[in-house]
């Protein structure tokens, strides 16, 4: 699923964000950028110890809840990933869409920051992290939307989503929030 916001592309596809062949891709990470599952484990198999060597060296103190950090990607297709630290849902009374939504927007901005002419971004905090599927794709769209139309780039923002449902739950928000 693909549309258009102030010249740029927005783009909705389900597979494996390590393959991507965009500048950069965005990193579920922990606050502690220590490696982990999901989203984090894959990127960190695939693009090998080059990336926790840098974020160590880089970001000893690691990323907050909330923004994002960029490292260099290694063995990956993309010149960066972008390490985004979601928030833990805890009910939504605790700032947590505020923190989601920052962590994408820190996102986009390093990305225009690096000259990336494209990134794919996950859907993040809804793994482990439990944020509920729906809203966090209403989030994470909101923010991309509001960005490109702020700043007319990246050129492709990208939402790389693992499988069907959370597809499915980015597809129904972007078509909601661009009817």
């Amino acid at each position: 699923m693909q549309v258009e916001i102030s010249g740029q592309k927005l783009e909705l596809h389900q597979g494996d964000i390590t393959l991507q062949e965009v500048d950069a891709i965005v990193n579920a990470a922990n606050s502690r950028l220590a490696g982990g599952g999901g989203v984090d484990g894959a990127i960190h198999r695939r693009g090998g110890q080059s990336i926790m060597a840098e974020t160590d060296a880089k970001y000893p103190d690691g990323c907050p809840t909330g923004s994002a950090v960029i490292s260099g990607a290694g063995k990956l297709p993309a010149k960066y990933v972008i390490h985004a630290v979601g928030p833990v849902w805890s009910g939504g009374s605790r700032g947590e869409a505020e923190l989601l939504a920052g962590a994408y927007r820190r996102c986009l901005e390093l990305a225009v920051e690096h000259d990336c002419r494209g990134i794919a971004l996950p859907a993040l905090s809804t793994g482990a992290y439990r944020y509920p599927i729906d809203q966090a794709a209403r989030a994470a769209l909101s923010v991309a939307i509001e960005f490109l139309e702020a700043h007319g780039k990246p050129e492709l923002v990208r939402f790389v989503l693992f499988d069907a449902g959370t597809y499915g739950a980015f597809a129904a928000a972007l078509e909601e929030l661009t009817a």
